[in-house]
C-alpha cells in the first residue's frame, strides 16, 4: 500500500471516530428504528478504498464477493444484483429462457406463492405472462405450509417461489420434495432470511435458485444490492445473460476473448463471425451491482455471524418479556428451524380491548418504529386488483395479518435498553386497556 494511500484510509478512520453519533440512549426521545445498518469504521475504510481504485463499475470486489458469498451459502455460483427485488426478476425470467427447452414457463403457466408477502416476490410472476397462484399462511409462523402448496398445484403449475417470512424458514425441505415429484422449479426469496437453518441445513441450499438482498434493513448491507445463487450451472448462465443486457458473450467487463474464438460464432440470423461481445441469446437487463458496493458487502461479510447471532438473541428477548402478554399473537419459529430473525411480528387478537392501530400509535409515539408486515394481503392492494391469478383455499389468516399484524425491531444495533423499553412500552400499553 503506497503511503498516500495508507495516509487517506488512517485519516478515515480518524474522521470516523470523531463522527462517531452519540449512542446515548434516552426512552421516549431516541428513535429506535425496526430495521436498518450497522456500519463500523471498516466499512467506511471499505468503501473509501474501492473509491480510491476508481473501478466505479463492476470489477474485482464484485467477483471477489460472489466467490465468498457462493462459498458461504453453499452454491456453486453468485450473480451480484443491483437489488434483491432484481434478483428475484432475474431468477423468475430465467425460468423462461428458451434454452431450457421443453422445461421453460411459457406465458399462462402457474406459479404458487403466498398471499401475504411482499410485491417483488410477486411482482416477476406477472411481469413475465405467468399467472401467481395465492395460498394462505399460518399466524405464528407467517408462512405457507407443504400441504397448501400442494393443494395448490394443478395441471399448469410450473413453478414455486416462496419467500421465508421475516427470517422464519418455511418447510422447505417439504416444498422441495413437493417440486422434485411434481418436475416443478422452486425459488427461495431468502432476502430476509441469510444464516437461517431448516433440518439443520442453512435456508438458500434447497431450491434451484435463491435471492438475497443487500437493502440496508438486511442482514448485510451494500446500501443497495442483491444477489441470485444456485448450484445448476445452466441456469446460473441463463442469470448471467439476462443481468448482463442479454448478451451471449461471458467476457468480465474490460476482458476480451475469454472463450478464444471471439470472430468465430454464427448465431441467429447474423453473419458468421459476428463479434460475440454484441450477441444478444436473451432480451435481458443491465442489473449489475458496482465494485464500491461490492466492497462494503464484502466487509460486511466478515461479520456475519455475529449479525445473525444479534438478531436471535435480540428476538429471545424479547420473545421472553411479552410471553403471556394478553391479546398478542406472538411469534413461534417453524419446527424444525433455527431463524436468523428479520424482525419481531406481532399480531393483535381481533377479540382484545384494543387495536393494532391503537398499540401502533402507542409505540410511535413513543418514538419505537414499526412496520406492517409488507403488504399484508396481495389480492387486495391496487396494484393487484383484476390482475390474473388464482386462489387455492380461503386467504383468511392473511386477511388477519392485513388488518391486526405489525412487526418491531430485532437488527443488531438495537441496545439490551432499547428492547427493554420496547417490551415494557408494550405492556404498558397493554395493561392500561386490558
Amino acid at each position: 500500500m503506497s503511503d498516500n494511500k495508507e495516509l487517506v484510509l488512517d485519516t478515515v478512520r480518524r474522521y470516523h471516530r470523531e463522527t462517531a453519533p452519540d449512542r446515548e440512549f434516552v426512552p421516549g426521545v431516541t428513535e429506535i428504528w425496526p430495521s436498518g445498518a450497522v456500519l463500523d469504521e471498516e466499512d467506511r475504510v471499505a468503501i473509501v478504498e474501492a473509491a480510491l481504485t476508481m473501478r466505479i463499475a463492476a470489477g474485482p470486489s464484485s467477483k471477489k464477493f460472489e466467490s465468498a458469498f457462493a462459498k458461504r451459502l453453499k452454491r456453486r455460483k453468485a450473480h451480484l444484483t443491483n437489488s434483491g427485488s432484481s434478483a428475484n426478476l432475474l431468477a423468475v425470467s430465467a425460468l423462461t429462457s428458451h434454452q431450457l427447452g421443453d422445461r421453460r414457463l411459457q406465458p399462462g403457466d402457474e406459479v404458487i406463492t403466498v398471499a401475504a408477502g411482499f410485491p417483488t416476490t410477486v411482482n416477476p410472476i406477472l411481469q413475465n405472462g405467468l399467472i401467481p397462484v395465492f395460498v394462505d399462511v399460518d399466524l405464528t409462523t407467517y408462512n405457507t405450509t407443504a400441504d397448501r402448496v400442494a393443494r395448490a398445484i394443478g395441471p399448469k403449475t410450473r413453478a414455486i417461489i416462496i419467500a421465508h417470512a421475516l427470517g422464519n424458514p418455511f418447510e422447505v425441505a417439504e416444498v422441495a420434495q413437493l417440486a422434485k415429484d411434481h418436475d416443478l422449479f422452486l425459488i427461495e426469496d431468502n432476502c430476509d432470511a441469510v444464516g437461517s437453518t431448516y433440518d439443520g441445513r442453512i435456508t438458500g441450499t434447497f431450491g434451484d435458485m435463491t435471492t438475497v438482498s443487500f437493502y440496508p434493513a438486511h442482514h448485510l448491507t451494500m446500501g443497495e444490492g442483491g444477489c441470485v445463487l444456485t448450484s445448476n450451472l445452466g441456469l446460473a448462465r441463463i442469470v448471467e445473460s439476462l443481468r448482463d443486457w442479454g448478451r451471449d458473450c461471458w467476457c468480465e467487463p474490460g476482458k476480451n476473448n475469454t472463450c478464444f474464438k471471439r470472430f468465430e460464432y454464427q448465431m441467429g440470423n447474423l453473419p458468421a463471425g459476428y463479434d460475440h461481445k454484441y450477441i444478444f441469446s436473451h432480451v435481458g437487463y443491465n442489473l449489475k451491482g458496482t465494485d464500491i458496493q461490492a466492497a462494503l458487502g464484502l466487509a460486511q461479510l466478515a461479520k456475519l455471524d455475529g449479525f445473525i447471532e444479534a438478531r436471535r438473541r435480540n428476538w429471545r428477548r424479547l420473545r421472553e418479556a411479552l410471553d403471556g402478554v394478553p391479546g398478542l399473537l406472538l411469534p413461534e419459529p417453524t419446527p424444525r428451524s433455527e431463524p436468523s430473525w428479520f424482525g419481531f411480528v406481532i399480531t393483535v387478537d381481533p377479540e382484545a380491548g384494543f387495536t393494532r392501530a391503537e398499540l401502533v400509535a402507542h409505540l410511535e409515539e413513543r418514538k419505537i418504529g414499526t412496520r406492517r408486515l409488507f403488504a399484508g394481503n396481495l389480492t387486495r392492494q391496487p396494484a393487484y386488483i383484476g390482475r390474473p391469478h388464482r386462489v387455492v383455499g380461503d386467504l383468511t389468516n392473511s386477511d388477519i395479518i392485513t388488518e391486526h399484524t405489525f412487526w418491531i425491531g430485532v437488527y443488531p444495533g438495537l441496545t439490551d435498553e432499547m428492547l427493554d423499553y420496547m417490551a415494557a412500552t408494550i405492556k404498558e400499553f397493554v395493561a392500561q386497556h386490558g
